[in-house]
């Protein structure tokens, strides 16, 4: 896959961010943050991202689902130094949006990933919620 767009490395188009204090266990034979492990960051950091990008009950009755997920990993990442994840919506669709993660350790990126999430009720997919489509313009990928 070709690394993305240099654009998209810029955390200052991120509107969101935390971050995450990896574990010594999450070390490979390396001694470098195990891929695995960064997949499991980047989930966390989504489910920060819903919890600051939405109402409490604007969600309730319906459920999210990861529908697709690339993950570039750009650099090595090293135990103990802290991991600063931002996040934006890239693109908002029906009933799914696409949203963009971009990794930091010490100010250098080292991992970005695009992920699909689409919205599904009792029936299957569900439409986004308007109140959180009115609110999602403060949350996506700065110009």
């Amino acid at each position: 896959m070709p690394r993305p767009d240099p654009a998209l490395l810029d955390p200052a188009r991120y509107p969101f961010s935390c971050d995450i204090e990896p574990r010594f266990s999450d070390l490979d034979l390396n001694h470098h943050i195990n891929n695995v492990a960064i997949a499991g960051m980047l989930e966390d950091a989504r489910v920060r991202f819903y919890r600051a990008a939405s109402a409490p009950d604007e969600f309730r009755g319906l459920a999210t689902m990861v529908a697709s997920i690339s993950i570039e990993y750009l650099g090595e990442t090293h135990y103990p130094d802290t991991l600063t994840l931002h996040g934006a919506v890239e693109h908002l669709g029906r009933s799914s949006q696409q949203l963009v993660q971009v990794v930091t350790q010490n100010g250098q990126p080292v991992v970005f990933a695009r992920t699909v999430i689409v919205m599904v009720g009792p029936e299957g997919p569900a439409v986004l919620p308007e109140s959180y489509r009115a609110r999602a313009a403060q949350w996506t990928l700065r110009a």
